[in-house]
């Protein structure tokens, strides 16, 4: 708590002093850009990993990244995904997962999971994935095993949001597209599928022009991890 501490006065005698009028615009209200679903990890920051200023991601976190499909959660994540699109307008939704994720890894050991009762709840949730893991990747194990589940999770949640009202209509009208990346924390880079090859490609390896082309128009097709 200390060094919380020590980093609000930090931002409000420096940051906040020095770029006023930037907050000051950010006082009327907010228009981002894009929809980022991440994990909660500690160590994934969609802000910084982007380098985005504030204002420009809606963030919506939770553990293993998770998107429920529409109507099975009363939780925040369906509010939340149906004012992005419908009330901000964002043009880009971001699925991110990452390397050496908790959550899948407790969703692939079930065992771990037994004194978190909550948390294995919440994981049901990933069982289209673990089912995926099960039966078409039964021969993995360990690392390898943990690498393709984050990337095979991801695409299972962009299917999910295709599932919400909201975003099916955006889809419809050509006026929303669906990412799914993966960021490499031993890297820094960030992997993003695309319907066109069915692969993961290092975003930091193509152009800016390929790099932005990598997204998901229809996931359900032979594909990949």
């Amino acid at each position: 708590m200390k060094e919380l501490l020590s980093g609000i006065h930090q931002f409000h005698s420096q940051v906040f002093k020095q770029e006023k009028d930037f907050y000051s615009q950010l006082v009327g209200g907010q228009s981002p850009s894009t929809l980022f679903i991440g994990c909660s990890d500690s160590r994934v920051d969609p802000t910084i990993i982007t380098q985005s200023d504030l204002g420009e991601l809606f963030v919506l976190r939770n553990a293993g990244n998770i998107v429920p499909c529409y109507g099975a959660s009363n939780g925040g994540e369906p509010a939340t995904i149906e004012y992005a699109v419908s009330a901000l307008g964002v043009k880009d939704i971001v699925v991110c997962g990452h390397s050496g994720c908790g959550a899948l890894q407790a969703m692939l050991s079930p065992k771990k999971m037994e004194k978190l009762p909550l948390v294995k709840s919440w994981l049901n949730h990933a069982e289209a994935t673990r089912r995926i893991m099960e039966e078409n990747y039964s021969r993995l194990r360990g690392a390898e095993q943990l690498e393709v589940a984050v990337r095979e999770h991801v695409l299972v949640q962009i299917e999910n949001l295709q599932t919400h009202p909201a975003v099916a209509v955006k889809l419809q009208r050509g006026e929303l597209s669906l990412h799914a990346w993966v960021y490499r924390i031993d890297s820094g880079d960030i992997l993003a599928y695309s319907s066109d090859d069915g692969r993961f490609a290092s975003l930091t390896q193509l152009d800016r022009r390929a790099a932005t082309k990598r997204q998901v128009a229809n996931v359900r097709r032979a594909r990949k991890a």
